[in-house]
């Protein structure tokens, strides 16, 4: 039976406003990530996907605030912990994340094995800075990125060499659970990959036991991960493996979700595009009932005043609607129908 690496239940967090108003933008999250798994969080921007990520490394500062909920790490319990001991014990050496916008995170001032000397040094205090550039070149090579790198300023890096550098700082300690937020955004198709070819080398060759991707592009993640979930207005609505979250959602949002991106995978390349009217609610007062409501096309009056809590659907997928599995299967099949 595979170690559970990462165990989230019924995670909570808010940011705090200077009005001293609270933005629950992380709503009762659960997720488990076994050793040797991917975990794909797809949704739109502003759904909570980033502050899920911070959330999971149990690093909080102002604006953001925990909640409640537990964080269990290579079964560790890390909600309780403060943030230096978090700093200290946790990040880096237990869970590694890569930021939105990595290739602006580097400071352009400083060669990049100064870096690597930071990362390490705060982990390792007797290491020498020689063992220090020998560990560096290896993981580098490995990598495919050459060892010239180390000595060269980020402003002397093409855009996916600085991502991939990035991405090589961020396991130097050989996490347990790696976090991308968005590692392939704003890079050209080659880059993207890349990069993607390199996360999945990490995972393969022991570099970290686990990985949780995050994008906005849910046909994306077929291709890298095991399984997904899907994020709305800082709840999971729905969530599955990879296969069936792309080629056979549930949820009315995952299935929108899908039908708005050009996809060019085999038996969705002639899918036609729809769009998911209006807009996702205000996380400072989220609605009583389903968040999804007003914009979903099959909303039923006790959507808006019920708490919708996770059903399960077939082969153990779970979808966050009180509408019953069969039944919006229907439905599609009518639209599908309707729309030839």
């Amino acid at each position: 039976m595979a170690n559970t690496m990462l165990e989230v239940k019924d995670l909570s967090t808010k940011y705090v406003t200077r009005f001293n108003e609270g933005v629950y933008a992380v709503d009762r999250v659960s997720l488990k990530v076994e050793e040797g798994k991917s975990l794909g969080i797809a949704g739109e921007s502003g759904c909570g996907k980033s502050t899920l990520a911070l959330s999971l490394m149990g690093y909080y500062f102002p604006p953001l605030h925990y909640m409640n909920g537990d964080i269990t790490i290579n079964g560790n319990n890390i909600s309780g912990l403060k943030a230096e001991d978090v700093r200290k014990t946790i990040l880096g050496k237990e869970v590694a994340y890569i930021p939105q916008a990595a290739m602006n995170a580097l400071n352009p001032t400083r060669k990049i094995i100064h870096f690597i000397e930071d990362v390490i040094l705060e982990h390792e205090m007797y290491v020498t800075k020689k063992d220090i550039y020998g560990r560096a070149k290896k993981l580098f090579e490995t990598l495919g990125l050459p060892p010239e790198v180390l000595q060269k300023y980020p402003v002397e890096l093409s855009g996916g060499m600085k991502q991939r550098t990035v991405i090589a700082i961020s396991v130097m300690l050989l996490p347990k659970v790696l976090i991308a937020d968005e590692p392939s955004s704003a890079l050209d198709v080659t880059s993207q990959k890349m990069v993607i070819k390199m996360l999945k080398h990490l995972m393969e060759a022991g570099f970290i036991s686990s990985m949780i991707f995050i994008t906005h592009e849910l046909p994306l993640l077929y291709n890298v991960v095991d399984d997904i979930m899907v994020m709305y207005a800082g709840q999971i609505v729905e969530k599955g493996s990879s296969h069936e979250m792309v080629f056979d959602p549930i949820h009315p949002y995952s299935k929108g979700l899908m039908g708005s991106i050009i996809v060019p995978e085999k038996g969705l390349r002639d899918v036609k595009l729809t769009a998911i009217p209006g807009v996702p609610p205000n996380l400072k007062k989220p609605p009583a009932g389903c968040r999804f409501a007003e914009r979903c096309r099959f909303v039923r009056p006790e959507c808006r005043v019920t708490d919708v809590a996770m059903r399960e659907a077939e082969h153990g997928r779970m979808y966050r609607c009180i509408i019953p599995e069969a039944e919006l299967r229907e439905a599609y099949a009518r639209e599908e129908h309707k729309n030839g």
